[in-house]
This record gives structure tokens, sequence and C-alpha cells, in this order.
């Protein structure tokens, strides 16, 4: 049928979650960010990073995991910026 066999399949995730992983250790992108990117869902992504990849490489896991303390911790400024602008393009169209 075309289909990939179970052994072939845990090996893709484990290439795609190494690749994933040290995609975001050097460029510090956000979870969405690399969905978007390597065309997987956000929760295959912080699967892939949070619970594969450090059985994999604990070396790029452990980067991984600083990036991804550092994105959450400013998430909340990140939201509060994209709210201000939406107000402030509200309140120009009028």
């Amino acid at each position: 049928m075309g289909g990939l066999t179970m052994n072939e399949e845990m090996k893709d995730r484990k290439v795609r979650c190494k690749k994933i992983g040290k995609h975001i250790a050097e460029t510090s992108c956000t979870v969405r960010r690399a969905a978007e990117i390597f065309g997987v869902s956000k929760s295959t992504v912080y699967d892939d990073v949070t619970r594969v990849l450090p059985m994999e490489d604990e070396n790029i896991a452990a980067n991984v995991a600083v990036v991804l303390m550092k994105n959450k911790k400013e998430r909340c400024i990140r939201g509060g910026m994209a709210t201000k602008a939406k107000y402030a393009k509200m309140k120009a169209n009028k």
C-alpha cells in the first residue's frame, strides 16, 4: 500500500525530531514557527522535542528545553504586544 512500516516510521520520527530540535536550538524559534517550517502540527513538534528527542540526543534536548522556557516566559509579552497593535490598528481605521 506504500505506507511505512512501524520501524521505518519510528526511524523517520527520530530523524525528524533531531532536525526540529537542532533547528529550534540554533534559531530559538517558537514551536509554532518550527511546525510551519517542517510541515507538522505544533503538538507533533512539542511531543517530538520533549518526549522523543531526550531519548535520542540529550545535548540537543537540553538546548531545546532552554529555548522552550525562554519562549514560554516571553509568550505573555508577545501576546500583549499583539493586542496593543490590534487596538492601535482599529483606532487608526476609525
